[in-house]
């Protein structure tokens, strides 16, 4: 199933390159010069690394 990353919410599992993270944080930045919204999430690799991802508010992810 694929979300929106504005509809993403702490503890939401999703799949980046193939592997599974768990989101521990997400902030959604005010409206950039390109007109959109940027999400910034902090997500956890199941080797426990910590990955940041920023994209534009409707980037879809796949949630598990």
């Amino acid at each position: 199933m694929k979300k929106l990353a504005r509809d993403l919410k702490k503890g939401d599992r999703i799949n980046l390159a193939g592997e599974v993270c768990v989101i521990e944080n997400i902030e959604i930045s005010d409206i950039g010069k390109h007109g959109k919204r940027k999400v910034r999430i902090e997500a956890r690799k199941q080797n426990k690394e910590l990955v940041v991802i920023i994209r534009p508010e409707d980037y879809p992810f796949e949630v598990e």
